[in-house]
């Protein structure tokens, strides 16, 4: 029977489905074929049933319109024996697109993704490539997928079988899905409800997302069974004949046409005195009668069948004939004999090496079922050896070494290696875990099996480091143990312990290390990962002690490798959350720094080169810091890194932004960090700091309601992190309280922060400025006690030295100040913020100094005040302090002027000009007198030129190089400063 007859028959009593098929296509490309006027519209259709009911053939007829539309087609479906094989089904998809074109088309096509979605869609690269995460990998197939339906519009998608789709290609699918409706791609899928497993779950919703539901697709009714029967068997048939089909195939199209095909096999007329013998054929459409057929084709026939059922999709005549021990010329006829016994379906497209196929997967199931256990296992590893010989891959050979049984074979365990390693470079720690644990039972030799759990522990580090755990502690437990594997091992341990957000246990393993260590290359590489898991601790014991053993080890150390200058970075960020001077904390900075600290480093990891990027933020160099992240994420969006690294990288990118006062910016980066940590999962450390760091930029925005349902929505504030985070999760929470008049809660929160850090030693207001906030609520009841908090910030903010720093803590005192002294205070406030990089802080400041100058009798002096803070205001994109300062000048009785254009990050010609020179050394009198201006314009000049670059005025040269042109007279005294107030000495360590 033709395939095309066996569709028109199959496809009885499908009116709507195919109703759909035509909307669903006329949508996409329009009411005639190339018409370009018509609607682009994507979207998803979905036919659902169990097997045999005509999905196969729907979709197959849906081609066949789709292309007579001139649609581009790519198609796949999935096996029952593949769905361990990552990635299976991406491959069919993309593989007929790619294997016409060489590696230059290849990277072309794929672009900056080539490195990461290679592997995944079958492509071989070099071995030296980067690892990428699951994520990374989605991200690159959705890049592939959208490019493609804009260059070969219209496309359609045909998936079959979806509910024996691998697990990668599933999460992918169901992930893209949404998107097609944006494209001009149609997506259709069938699957048979009552096989989907749990991954698979989420298909019943791809088309329902669209508002549509899957059609159904409902058994023949006897009208259309007998249409069947009378168009294979003859008019004549009996209508009692025709129905006695329909009750014994429950209206199953596939069974059907089978039944018939046997009825007219044994020439048996369609009358009722033959009915009894219909139940007896339609047990030889599958099962024993199934089989029974293939014995009688003969040895050869079901040593190819098997083989076919074995080798699944990759069932070419090549491989075929190699696994069932046939020639050529004999599995060739073989194959036709199957065909013609409709077991296998006819050749697409005529013979060649297209894959043998069977002509429906019912028939596959009960064949594959019925190959004798020990045989199948047998000739799966036939297959695997055949597969490897022809150049296939370890990944290709492991689904069939994963049905053998273990026989402690080392040939075995280096394949299934090697596959993981395959597996794991195509972002799919899944799929290397299974090949991995399946080498574990083979078993390895002694001397290997540590390395196998090692490489197990890594295979899922970056996706599920808790899962981890176990297998590098029974690495370290093995008799025989490399002590370079060792080192290793203990190192992932401390990074899968601090991942999961145990941060005490990574330290305390790495410690103990330290201390058995042998070799002085270790002991410093231990004691490094220490210092790092104890800086994240948000219960250590004894930081100040922890403080006192880095400080001495730092002053020994020359910079010189990795170790010592991750020390000196760890030595940076500890003298930042302590409060030290910010001098010494960039100049540790600087040397940690050197010439580059890699952001995707394996071994070492990414928390410390974010440590020295926030260091340089803390310590008014944001724009450093900016250029760090940016290097950073770069790095990890090229090794396809793009899960909770990702997240973090564009979380801390906009808290730093968000520093500056430029919180549209940052409000636009953390709602993307925020997106993909929700993805990795709640309550990790890049989930806790994408909250609080959205929720202050809310707030500064004055959009306190949705700061507070933000906070509500993800439990923020309900508990405290179990390790540091940036910013301060407890103290974010008091400040959002406050913000909503809670005080007294506010004031409970607050104080909580302020002891549990003060217990860290970690000091520094401008790291977590509790003090701050808290003073302000103190200020309504014990107004005393609140100087008493602010005087105590503004002496630890003056210690730290920083101009953003002092100016803040200066204006929180001058808020719970009375009289003159504010006014002083806030002055000064303002001095120090104009040379700072901080926007907000600064427009802030403006805003309460014009306010309180207003009320003192000084308009002229309060107007300059308030057009600056409200030019900043409105440039920072913080609408309640626009409104702030509006009301202000209103109440002045002045109105706001037009204001400049935001210019924010491009400097003036003046504004270059007296930066240039301020990076060189020269003082404001000499600048001020070398452009003919006053020296108070400098400051306004530099104030600007802070903010827009992101420095503060020691850091201009790093930022802007030196000058053109020497200074027409070398400088004669330093540049103008505010005076700080002499501290004493930083704590004794």
């Amino acid at each position: 029977m033709s395939r095309q007859n066996r569709a028109r028959r199959t496809l009885l009593e499908r009116e709507s489905e195919l109703g759909a098929v035509d909307g669903a296509l006329t949508d996409l490309c329009g009411t005639h074929p190339g018409d370009p006027s018509g609607p682009r519209t994507g979207g998803v259709i979905a036919f659902a049933g169990p097997g045999g009911v005509g999905k196969t053939e729907l979709l197959g007829e849906m081609r066949r319109r789709a292309a007579a539309r001139g649609c581009t087609v790519l198609s796949a479906r999935g096996g029952e024996h593949e769905q361990g094989l990552a990635f299976h089904v991406v491959r069919q998809l993309f593989q007929p697109v790619l294997a016409a074109t060489g590696e230059e088309e290849h990277r072309r096509i794929l672009g900056s993704w080539y490195d990461i979605v290679a592997p995944a869609v079958g492509l071989v690269v070099s071995g030296g490539g980067a690892s990428p995460d699951p994520q990374g990998v989605r991200d690159g197939l959705d890049w592939l997928v959208t490019r493609f339906a804009v260059e070969h519009a219209p496309v359609i998608v045909i998936l079959d079988d979806v509910h024996w789709a691998d697990t990668e290609s599933l999460d992918w699918l169901i992930r893209f899905a949404p998107r097609v409706v944006d494209l001009p791609m149609l997506l259709a899928v069938g699957y048979r409800p009552e096989d989907l497993s749990a991954d698979a779950a989420g298909i019943r919703g791809l088309s329902e997302r669209q508002g549509s539901r899957p059609h159904v697709l409902a058994p023949l009714t006897p009208g259309g069974v007998g249409r069947i029967v009378r168009d294979v068997l003859g008019e004549e048939a009996d209508e009692a004949f025709c129905r006695e089909c329909w009750a014994v195939t429950g209206g199953n199209p596939f069974e059907v046409v089978e039944l018939t095909a046997k009825i007219r096999d044994r020439e048996l007329k369609p009358q009722p005195e033959n009915m009894a013998v219909l139940r007896e054929l339609v047990s030889s459409a599958k099962d024993s009668g199934l089989n029974d057929r293939l014995t009688r084709l003969g040895t050869a026939a079901v040593r190819l069948a098997w083989a076919v059922a074995v080798l699944g999709i990759e069932a070419t005549p090549v491989l075929t004939t190699n696994v069932a021990g046939l020639s050529e010329t004999e599995a060739a006829e073989v194959a036709v004999r199957l065909a013609d016994a409709r077991i296998l379906a006819q050749p697409r497209g005529g013979p060649g090496n297209q894959p043998l196929e069977y002509l429906h997967p019912l028939i596959a199931t009960a064949i594959y079922q019925a190959i004798p256990g020990a045989l199948r296992v047998a000739m799966h590893g036939q297959a695997a050896t055949v597969l490897l010989a022809a150049g296939r891959g370890s990944a290709a050979a492991g689904r069939h070494l994963l049905e053998m049984h273990p026989e402690g074979d080392g040939w075995v365990v280096q394949q299934l290696r090697e596959a993981a390693r395959e597996y794991v470079r195509a972002g799919a720690p899944e799929a290397a875990r299974r090949c991995l644990a399946r080498a574990l039972r083979e078993p390895p030799g002694i001397e290997e099996r540590a390395a196998v759990l090692h490489e197990l522990g890594c295979s899922a580090l970056l996706t599920e480091p808790e899962t981890t755990i176990n297998h590098f502690w029974a690495a370290l437990e093995e008799p025989v143990l490399d002590p370079a594997l060792r080192e290793a091992a203990i190192l992932r341990l401390a990074q899968a312990y601090g991942h999961s957000g145990r941060t005490e246990t990574a330290a305390r393993i790495v410690a103990e290390e330290a201390s058995l260590a042998g070799s002085a290359r270790t002991r410093l590489r231990m004691q490094a990962e220490h210092f790092m898991w104890s800086a994240f601790r948000a219960d250590e014991p004894d930081s100040p002690a922890r403080s006192r053993r880095l400080a001495r080890l730092v002053e020994h150390l020359s910079g010189r490798g990795s170790a010592e200058r991750y020390l000196l970075a760890l030595r940076a960020w500890d003298a930042v959350v302590r409060g030290e001077p910010a001098t010494s904390a960039l100049r540790y900075a600087e040397e940690a720094l050197g010439d580059g600290l890699s952001w995707t480093d394996g071994d070492w990891g990414f928390e410390v080169p974010i440590l020295v990027a926030l260091t340089f933020m803390y310590c008014d160099q944001p724009g450093r810091a900016e250029e760090l992240f940016n290097n950073g994420i770069a790095e990890f969006e090229h090794k396809g890194w793009r899960g909770a690294h990702l997240a973090f990288g564009l979380t801390l990118l906009g808290y730093i932004r968000y520093r500056r006062g430029r919180l549209a910016e940052a409000e636009e980066l953390v709602r993307e960090g925020l997106r993909i940590a929700d993805r990795v999962g709640r309550t990790t450390p890049a989930h806790w700091a994408a909250i609080g760091t959205l929720v202050e930029t809310l707030l500064r925005r004055g959009r306190v309601e949705e700061a507070r349902e933000l906070a509500a929505a993800h439990d923020y504030g309900v508990t405290v992190p179990k390790a540091v985070v940036y910013p301060d999760a407890q103290a974010v929470h008091g400040e959002l309280l406050l913000a909503q008049g809670m005080h007294r809660e506010a004031g409970a929160q607050l104080v909580a922060a302020g002891e549990r850090l003060e217990a860290r030693g970690m000091r520094n207001s401008a790291w977590c400025p509790w003090q701050l906030d808290l003073a302000q609520v103190l200020a309504l009841t014990d107004p005393d006690q609140a100087m008493e908090v602010a005087q105590e910030a503004v002496r630890r903010a003056r210690q730290f030295g920083t101009s953003s720093a002092i100016g803040r803590a200066l204006h929180a005192a001058a808020l719970v100040t009375q009289g003159s002294e504010r006014i002083k205070l806030l002055a000064e406030a303002v001095a120090h913020l104009e040379r700072s990089p901080s926007s907000y802080d600064l427009a802030l400041a403006l805003v309460d100094h014009g306010a309180a100058l207003r009320r003192v009798g000084l308009p002229q002096e309060a107007a300059d005040r308030l057009y600056r803070a409200l030019e900043g205001a409105m440039q920072c994109g913080a609408d309640a302090l626009v409104i702030r300062a509006r009301d202000e000048l209103s109440a002045s009785g002045l109105r706001p002027l037009q204001l400049r254009a935001d210019e924010t990050g491009t400097l003036t010609s003046q504004e270059q000009a007296a930066a240039e020179r301020a990076a060189l050394g020269w003082a404001d009198e000499h600048i001020a007198e070398d452009l003919g201006t006053d020296a108070r314009v400098v400051v306004r000049l530099l104030s600007g030129v802070y903010r827009k670059v992101g420095t503060d005025r020691t850091g201009l040269a790093k930022l802007l190089g030196r000058a053109r042109r020497p200074p027409a007279a070398p400088p004669t005294s330093p540049a103008t400063e505010i005076p700080a107030t002499p501290t004493p000495a930083t704590e004794d360590r």
